[in-house]
């Protein structure tokens, strides 16, 4: 997926493991198939994952998680990921890893998720955006909206006959004329895709892969609604979160600047990141023609 991209099998993660984690070294280790773009994922026994990070980037998000997710879990009402130890560069990778406990769950369709998960992911958007934020580092996407103006319309240009590039740019417009956010930053995840929501039994089990968390405008989390729900559970989500015009539109504007930026990125390299960005453009583009 990335040109920079460093290769990764389970004969390295087992060398990894002996060598600075002897006690698990004995544990079967076996690939997740997944369409996340930041780390490679094995299994790690039944109760574990390790995680390598693809690129340089990602991996700056592991002392971040390890720092940050324990300060967090015990305020939501949803599991998140345990992270147990955190690897050093070795035996030819270059980056920090990780291990974390292994979360049970299956990932949503893009759009799928009725009026009850609607309801759960505002309880844990809410639970977030409660969280003391003294110390907290920024987001990954804590910059005002209109600072990712040239990066989208770059996006928008490389998707000429592809999508109804004109009419998302009149959405893309719209969204840059809402009202920039009034107070200050709250917590936010940063990243809630369907690749990072976990449903059991058809209901919200956990909320996975923080590397995008930090301190934002809170209307970043506001993608969840098309990214992850019909447009009737939209409407519940925004209504559940008090989520006013203003919100409404930036949280609208951030779904479709990263989906613009995802699908232009994966169109030919990730199905699945593509599939779910084509959506998500749909639904904003059918909200602006209403």
């Amino acid at each position: 997926m990335h040109v920079n991209e460093v290769k990764t099998d389970t004969a390295l993660v087992r060398r990894l493991l002996a060598a600075q984690f002897p006690g698990w070294a004995h544990l079967p280790v076996e690939p997740v198939r997944s369409s996340g773009t930041v780390n490679a994922i094995y299994r790690l026994g039944a109760d574990m994952a390790v995680r390598l990070p693809r690129i340089e980037g990602g991996s700056k998000d592991v002392a971040t998680e390890h720092r940050w997710l324990p300060h967090l879990a015990p305020h939501l009402p949803f599991a998140v990921p345990e992270p147990l130890a955190e690897g050093a560069p070795a035996e030819g990778y270059p980056w920090a890893w990780s291990v974390c406990r292994w979360l049970d769950g299956e990932n949503p369709e893009a759009g799928s998720g009725s009026a009850r998960l609607a309801a759960e992911l505002a309880e844990f958007v809410a639970a977030l955006r409660s969280v003391g934020t003294e110390g907290g580092p920024p987001a990954f996407r804590s910059e005002p909206l209109e600072s990712r103006d040239e990066a989208t319309r770059g996006a928008l240009d490389s998707l000429h006959g592809v999508i109804d590039s004109a009419a998302a740019a009149a959405a893309w417009d719209e969204a840059l004329r809402a009202p920039g956010r009034r107070g200050g930053a709250t917590w936010v995840h940063g990243d809630l895709q369907p690749g990072n929501v976990l449903l059991s039994g058809g209901r919200l089990s956990a909320v996975i892969d923080f590397g995008c968390m930090g301190l934002a405008d809170p209307a970043v989390d506001l993608i969840a609604g098309w990214y992850l729900l019909t447009a009737p559970a939209r409407q519940a989500f925004r209504t559940a979160l008090e989520a006013d015009d203003a919100s409404w539109a930036r949280g609208r504007g951030w779904a479709l600047s990263i989906a613009l930026m995802e699908l232009s990125y994966y169109r030919t390299t990730n199905p699945v990141m593509a599939a779910n960005a084509r959506h998500v453009i749909g639904e904003i583009l059918d909200d602006h023609k209403a």
